[in-house]
């Protein structure tokens, strides 16, 4: 059972295997890029963790015109799937900062943390230029306490701005969202790793554990 004031009406010309991935994870990722951070033309955005929050922020980052990319995750195999994604480039962890240096100036306009870690956090603000923003998107265990350089905010105008779902209001947002894929910017039915019967979802929980879905849809009553 779903409340009334929750749902939101999607057209019928979007397939239901399109539509369902609207849900929490576009909300939240392509909500962090286009509500939370208000990436601009020209803007410069690192995104850490390649599930399907993060791989939604670098689709939506990759849409807006002139934005460059960079696409984090220690699984490498999730590399070639954020470049279909539309990320300029990719790397693992220990990679990041030096391909920010290389191809960033004095640093990204925006950094994405899509994993729950405040040591990626830490290390984030410290690849930000000057004015730029982390977000946080993440959910941190609430034990994980964060450590950093105070001065830095009001020294150099870094933000660090927390996301939920987005910031996102789904019943103007959708419809948004909905548009940009229709627009071919937002190909989200490339995070639809495969399709299961309703009866495999307990197994499931092992693929999600070991990152190897993205995002798994179940069919009722098959």
């Amino acid at each position: 059972m779903v409340a009334r004031e929750s749902l939101v009406p999607v057209d019928a010309d979007v397939p239901a295997d399109v539509a369902t991935l609207f849900g929490c994870a576009a909300l939240t990722g392509v909500g962090a890029v286009l509500n939370t951070a208000d990436v601009q033309p020209g803007q410069s955005v690192i995104v850490f963790g390649l599930g399907a929050v993060g791989l939604m922020a670098v689709m939506a980052a990759a849409q807006i015109e002139g934005v460059t990319v960079i696409a984090v995750d220690p699984l490498a195999s999730k590399h070639e799937l954020a470049l279909r994604c539309g990320a300029d480039f990719v790397a693992v962890p220990e990679q990041a900062a030096d391909l920010v240096a290389m191809h960033f100036d004095d640093g990204a306009d925006v950094a994405i943390e899509a994993v729950g870690s405040a040591r990626v956090m830490e290390a984030f603000l410290a690849l930000l230029t000057r004015g730029g923003a982390l977000v946080s998107v993440g959910l941190p265990h609430p034990d994980q306490q964060l450590s950093v350089q105070a001065l830095q905010f009001a020294g150099t105008g870094k933000r660090l701005l927390g996301s939920y779902m987005g910031d996102a209001v789904p019943a103007r947002d959708i419809p948004r969202y909905v548009q940009l894929w229709r627009d071919g910017r937002l190909p989200v039915e490339l995070l639809h790793t495969d399709t299961k019967p309703l009866s495999a979802i307990n197994e499931s929980l092992d693929a999600l554990a070991d990152g190897t879905v993205v995002r798994r849809l179940f069919v009722p009553g098959s």
